[in-house]
C-alpha cells in the first residue's frame, strides 16, 4: 500500500513557508505522493451542487492557488513525492497550453507527474472562464485527454476533434515519463468509469465521507464495473492503479456514518489499520488521507500521527 495526502490550497496554510514545510515532512515520513485540488475563481453565487458536502454547499472561501503552478513548485521542494493533480477539471484550459505545461513539470521534476483529471461541478466557474459549455464537459474532457496523449507522444503532432484542431506542430520537450504521465480518472458515476477504461492508467474515487460513503461493498460493485469496461476496451484490468480518497485523518474522534456505524479511516490506529488492509483486499494501492486544518501545527501533528500507521501496515 502506498499513501498520499492533500496539499491545502488556500487558507493560513496555503502560503510559501508552511506548503514547504508539509511536503517536506510528508516525503521524510514516507508518503509517496502529494494531491493537489483545481479551481480559478469564484464567482460570489454559486447555485451549483458541490458533490462532496451533505448540504451541497461549496466549503471555499474564493481564495486558491493555481493547481500548475503550486505543483511546480512542490517540484522544486522535494525530490520523491509524486505530483498528482486532483483533479484537474480538464476543460477549463486550453489543451495545447495544458500538454505543454504538464510535460515541463514532468521533465523538471525528473518524470513524477500524475494526472488526475475530472469534468467539473460549477457551472458558474465554466462561464467565468469562457470554458467549453458546461453540458457538454464530458465529451470535451474525453477530446482534450485525446490531445494530452497525442502531444505526449508524437512529433510532428496534428490533431482534428470536435472541439479543437490543430496542424502539425511540434510539442517539445515531451514527457519523461512513457509512453507519457499516468492518467488517473476521478468521480465514480457510469461516465467517469467508462473514462478510466477507456483514457485512464487508474482510478481515482473519493469516498469515506458522509455525503460520498463508498464503503467496501459498494467499492466492490463499482471495481467489478470498472473491469468489465476494461475489458471490452480490450485492456488488463490489473494494469489499472485504484487510489481511493479518504476524509480527514482526525484519531481524535471517532466518526459515525447515519446508522450508528463507524466510518472507515476513523476510530483507533488499530481499527484504522483494518481499514487499510479491507481495503487493499479489494485492490486499492494507494490510499490519500486529508490532514488539512487552519493550524500548520495540527496538519504536522496529524501527519506524524499517521506515519505510525505507515509504518505498521508497510506489509499490507
Amino acid at each position: 500500500m502506498r499513501y498520499g495526502f492533500y496539499l491545502p490550497t488556500r487558507g493560513q496554510t496555503a502560503t510559501p513557508e508552511s506548503l514547504e514545510s508539509l511536503v517536506t515532512r510528508g516525503e521524510a515520513l514516507g508518503f509517496a505522493s502529494v494531491m493537489i485540488a483545481d479551481h480559478l475563481v469564484f464567482p460570489v453565487s454559486i447555485k451549483s451542487r458541490y458533490p462532496y458536502t451533505v448540504t451541497g454547499d461549496f466549503p471555499g472561501q474564493g481564495d486558491v492557488l493555481d493547481q500548475l503552478s503550486l505543483m511546480a513548485f512542490v517540484a522544486a521542494k522535494t525530490t520523491r513525492l509524486r505530483l498528482v493533480t486532483s483533479v484537474m477539471i480538464v476543460p477549463y484550459r486550453n489543451p495545447v497550453l495544458t500538454a505543454k505545461a504538464l510535460a515541463t513539470i514532468d521533465v523538471l521534476s525528473k518524470g513524477r507527474v500524475t494526472l488526475g483529471v475530472g469534468v467539473g461541478w460549477m457551472r458558474e466557474e465554466f462561464e467565468a472562464l469562457g470554458a467549453p459549455e458546461f453540458d457538454r464537459r464530458g465529451a470535451v474532457t474525453d477530446e482534450y485527454l485525446r490531445i494530452f496523449k497525442t502531444l505526449w507522444t508524437k512529433s510532428p503532432a496534428s490533431f482534428s476533434g470536435r472541439f479543437y484542431r490543430f496542424e502539425a506542430l511540434r510539442c517539445q520537450p515531451q514527457p519523461v515519463q512513457k509512453p507519457h504521465p499516468p492518467i488517473w480518472v476521478g468521480g465514480h458515476s457510469k461516465a467517469a468509469l467508462r473514462r478510466a477504461a477507456r483514457f485512464g492508467n487508474g482510478w481515482h474515487p473519493v469516498g469515506a465521507n458522509a455525503a460520498v460513503p463508498l464503503p467496501p461493498a459498494e467499492l466492490r460493485a463499482l471495481l467489478e464495473e470498472l473491469y468489465r469496461l476494461a475489458e471490452a476496451e480490450r485492456r488488463d484490468p490489473a494494469s489499472l492503479t485504484i487510489s481511493y480518497k479518504a476524509p480527514v485523518y482526525d484519531v481524535s474522534q471517532t466518526q459515525l456514518r447515519s446508522g450508528g456505524e463507524r466510518r472507515p479511516f476513523s476510530g483507533s490506529a488499530s481499527q484504522i489499520t483494518d481499514d487499510i488492509a479491507t481495503y487493499a483486499h479489494l485492490g486499492v494501492s494507494e490510499l490519500v488521507f486529508d490532514f488539512r486544518s487552519e493550524s500548520l501545527s495540527e496538519s504536522l501533528e496529524r501527519m506524524e500521527r499517521f506515519g505510525s500507521v505507515i509504518r505498521k501496515t508497510a506489509g499490507v
